[in-house]
């Protein structure tokens, strides 16, 4: 005998005593919940370990200045000045 037809033979047992107001997940919710909340456990688990991992160090950017020239040598190789004004900003 199969599983379903095991089941649907118990479910007019049950419909005698069933009250439709009061109807709750019972056991088998609380255990699918139980196990989903510690599969997302052992997943956020992994997903930090492979996180810590990961070595990434970002390439500079080519259109940003080199450090240390503070934008002058840019301004005179271009030909252009910069002349700060009362708020200190060029």
């Amino acid at each position: 005998m199969y599983a379903t037809q095991a089941l649907t033979q118990l479910v007019p047992l049950a419909a005698d005593e069933l009250d439709k107001n009061k109807v709750t997940p019972g056991v088998l919710g609380f255990l699918v919940f139980a196990a989903l909340a510690v599969g997302v456990w052992f997943l956020m688990k992994s997903m930090n370990r492979h996180m810590g991992r990961v070595d990434f160090e970002e390439a500079p950017d080519p259109a940003a200045e080199p450090e240390g020239t503070d934008g002058k040598a840019g301004a005179a190789a271009s030909g252009t000045t910069t002349k700060a004004g009362p708020s200190g900003q060029g």
